[in-house]
């Protein structure tokens, strides 16, 4: 932002230098850092002897990636957390769900032990109640498990009784079919590659993108988004975000079993050939990718997405390969090398000899 923030106070729109679409790796080309290439172009030897806890950890390390833009501070908008409490609910960690669950039950029981406080004498029980008897009481009443050793006697402890037990009821259905909807919400187990490669096939230049299926069940009818994002300054030096889709050499997947690579061929009007890479890098350039799909399990819509700032685009990169045939001749798929890359050979080394 600092960088965005520094070409709108000085209005400086102008752009230089080379752009994807060239030949040859320019100087200022975004590729990862050292140590990323040399784990993308490692020998398969070593990655054979990758542990499963290794395997996880980087299945899982593209979700780590994902921006929270916690730097971005909302104003004049207001956060309805009462009147969204269901939404909340929803997209809440399962961490902060269980704390604030449990925080609403205690100071629930707590309030009702205190309203039972009032009339100590109308709470019948084997001795005279304290405040801890009133609470676990308040318990008993507000799940309905009523044990009978404490027992309601007085009109004002009978009302404040009626009222939590249905206080109750309703509590324990909302918090059942939180429960539920959070369980059995629909979520696409589709991990994208760590890292976004752009090689050179033939002397064609093509944005390679690697996504796979984490489920045993097939995604039907996977349509597939990648668009360059980049934050622009306006002519009145306003800040604007803009989408420029990246069209694919295949953008609708009928099925989807294991592993695809989305393609994106660089051609003289693509966005990533019209814009140099320092132009890309001030304006904090990101390749988002949204995917859309059916589960065929559950029948249900299912939605991922994914964003590469352009420092985790790797130049004269492709993915290896998963696939292999077992000496049965079954199909084996290597998803431990999932995220692996291997730097492209020259022209003249690909060559035969002779």
């Amino acid at each position: 932002m600092k960088k965005i923030w520094r070409r709108l106070n000085a209005h400086d729109t102008s752009s230089e230098g080379r752009t994807w679409g060239e030949k040859g790796v320019p100087d200022e080309a975004v590729a990862a850092p050292k140590a990323a290439r040399e784990t993308g172009g490692k020998d398969q030897g070593d990655a054979k002897r990758i542990t499963t806890r290794e395997a996880v950890r980087r299945f899982r390390a593209h979700a780590l990636e994902d921006k929270t833009h916690d730097d971005v501070v909302r104003v004049g908008v207001h956060d309805a957390m009462w009147s969204d409490l269901y939404h909340h609910a929803l997209t809440a960690s399962w961490g902060a769900f269980v704390g604030w669950a449990f925080l609403a039950y205690v100071l629930i029981n707590l309030a009702f032990a205190l309203l039972y406080a009032i009339a100590p004498g109308e709470v019948s029980g084997p001795h005279a109640p304290d405040l801890a008897d009133l609470f676990f009481f308040s318990v008993q009443t507000l799940s309905t498990i009523g044990y009978g050793v404490w027992s309601p006697t007085g009109t004002w402890t009978n009302s404040v009784v009626s009222v939590e037990a249905l206080l109750g009821m309703m509590i324990n259905a909302l918090a059942t079919g939180a429960v539920f909807a959070r369980i059995a919400r629909p979520k696409a187990r589709i991990m994208f590659s760590n890292q976004a490669v752009i090689s050179d096939e033939n002397g064609v230049s093509a944005l390679c993108i690697r996504l796979a299926n984490c489920r045993r069940s097939v995604i039907l009818s996977l349509d597939v988004e990648v668009a360059l994002s980049r934050l622009t300054v306006t002519a009145d030096g306003h800040l604007e975000r803009q989408f420029e889709p990246l069209l694919l050499v295949q953008a609708h997947v009928p099925v989807l079993r294991f592993a695809f690579v989305l393609a994106h061929v660089i051609t003289e009007t693509s966005p990533l050939h019209q814009h140099s890479l320092k132009e890309l890098d001030s304006e904090e350039a990101e390749i988002v990718v949204t995917v859309t799909g059916t589960d065929e399990a559950m029948g249900q819509t299912v939605f991922a997405r994914t964003a590469y700032a352009f420092d985790r685009v790797l130049w004269n990169h492709r993915f290896v390969d998963i696939v292999h045939t077992r000496p049965n001749g079954g199909i084996a798929v290597d998803y431990s090398r999932f995220h692996d890359t291997e730097e492209r050979k020259h022209a003249e080394e690909d060559a035969p000899v002779g």
